[in-house]
């Protein structure tokens, strides 16, 4: 099947397992953002981890998806998008697999290096299967089913990875993507069809010109992620002057002008055309997502081991303190994606960040001993309304922002810098607030931390909000092309 001729219905047994599988393959992928950080403090007492440990084991994951998300959605245009989504599925299993059996750190960091990759192959493909396979009267709900119900996969995540860890231990989180991947390869192979962009794989021949992969591109785009990271997160450890962390962070910044250098001499053909950011509601609101979730990613990472080793809750406990904010989101955004249709995206994204923000000054304040009730869950719900308020808003001013033909590469390039802003977070907030070796196991150093952490956290929101109030205007309905 290729682009010009998908038909399946929503109704039929062909559809229906189609969307199963795609739904089920991402939400492994996106389980295991959330779940490895309710882990940490097992894996790290386990495993016998410093800080940095826990980081790259976070962040390894991430940066691989922040990397190559983008080329692996032009793999599955080249080869062939069910084959390269099976592909991915086979690589993240394999890597699971190894995660789950690591010996040490350096092991387990390793295999999350290999997971983030499968899914940088998987994440792509997945929807790509559903936008070139459905009949264009089901696309739409095809894919609004599969945002909803990998929302919920997310959601559950937390909850089911403590009870995993609390019942058998946390190499569980990862041998239950087993399972589950060979259901999806199972309904794959029946039911998924192939499909590719014929103008992507076809040959060169006369008035044809092959499209090249820009792997430059991924590289350097991956290098420079790996570079800074790297040196946010041996700093403490090593001090800001020795000469790895020197090294690291001008081999980064090296790599990031290279990446701009080379991405503007391909033009369109690029992996992120830079004629994207001739839009300045793009740029700032692409700025704004790092910011956002910035935030999110470093109030993740921290709370998860907060309340287990200081607080003394299980890990159990922990995942269902977070699945409140989930839930929010997923019940909520459709609502705020309409509010923002009505009256602009700009007092959505500005007030959203505030409460939000709101809601981490609540929890800078939990403390041993605390109640969930009376405690945790107000600034669980703050945090998450506040997130409910700009996540659909975000997403669809972004694809307003650019013309119509760029709305998969803004679309690619925005959940990228989510990534990267998750993933910087982590790399820099031990270092901010002097968090190093095993002081996450140390009650009064993790406490310091942790309310430093919360006042950054809820600064990075503040910015966000103040640049929306500022900067953002309601996108037009056609934006000119790029």
């Amino acid at each position: 099947m290729t682009e010009s001729g998908p038909g399946l219905r929503m109704g039929t047994n062909a559809g229906r397992g189609t969307l199963f599988a795609a739904v089920l393959a991402s939400g492994i992928v996106f389980m295991d953002s959330t779940v490895v950080n309710v882990a940490l403090p097992r894996l790290g007492e386990d495993l016998g981890a410093t800080v940095p440990g826990l980081q790259w084991t976070v962040n390894g994951y991430l940066l691989m998806l922040a990397a190559f998300v983008l080329l692996g959605g032009a793999l599955g245009d080249r080869f062939g998008r069910r084959r390269i989504f099976l592909l991915g599925v086979v690589w993240f299993t394999a890597a699971s697999l190894l995660c789950g059996l690591a010996q040490d750190t350096t092991q387990l960091v390793a295999a999350r290096f290999l997971q983030g990759a499968g899914g940088a192959l998987l994440t792509p493909g997945s929807l790509a299967v559903l936008q070139a396979s459905f009949h264009p009267d089901d696309r739409g709900r095809a894919i609004g089913a599969w945002a909803g119900l990998s929302g919920v996969s997310t959601a559950l995540g937390p909850f089911i990875g403590g009870w995993l860890i609390d019942a058998f231990s946390w190499r569980w989180i990862f041998f239950i993507n087993l399972p589950v991947a060979v259901l999806v390869m199972l309904d794959a192979l029946r039911w998924v069809p192939e499909s590719r962009d014929e103008a992507a794989s076809r040959t060169e021949g006369p008035g044809h010109r092959r499209r090249r992969f820009d792997v430059a591109g991924a590289l350097l785009g991956a290098v420079a992620l790996a570079g800074l990271t790297y040196a946010l997160i041996d700093a403490p450890a090593r001090g800001v002057d020795s000469a790895p962390v020197l090294v690291a962070a001008l081999v980064g910044v090296v790599a990031a002008v290279l990446f701009v250098l080379v991405e503007h001499r391909r033009g369109d053909s690029a992996m992120l055309p830079t004629g994207l950011f001739g839009s300045r509601l793009f740029s700032v609101l692409n700025l704004f997502t790092v910011l956002v979730y910035a935030a999110l990613g470093g109030f993740t990472f921290f709370l998860a081991v907060y309340l287990q080793n200081v607080v003394g809750w299980s890990a159990l406990l922990t995942g269902i303190a977070l699945l409140p904010m989930t839930v929010l989101l997923l019940a909520g955004s459709a609502r705020a994606g309409a509010l923002s249709a009505k009256i602009g995206p700009r007092l959505p994204l500005a007030v959203g960040p505030v409460i939000a923000a709101a809601g981490l000054l609540l929890l800078r304040e939990v403390g041993q001993g605390a109640s969930y009730w009376r405690d945790v869950l107000p600034g669980v719900l703050l945090f998450g309304a506040g997130l409910t308020l700009v996540v659909a808003p975000l997403t669809a001013s972004v694809l307003a922002a650019v013309s119509d033909r760029f709305a998969g590469v803004a679309s690619g390039f925005n959940n990228a810098a989510s990534r990267a802003g998750g993933l910087l977070a982590v790399a820099a907030l031990p270092l901010l607030v002097g968090l190093s070796g095993t002081g996450y196991a140390q009650r009064d150093e993790l406490t310091s931390a942790y309310r430093g952490a919360m006042l950054w956290c809820a600064g990075l929101l503040l910015a966000g909000a103040a640049l929306a109030g500022l900067l953002i205007h309601r996108p037009p309905r056609q934006a000119p092309p790029s």
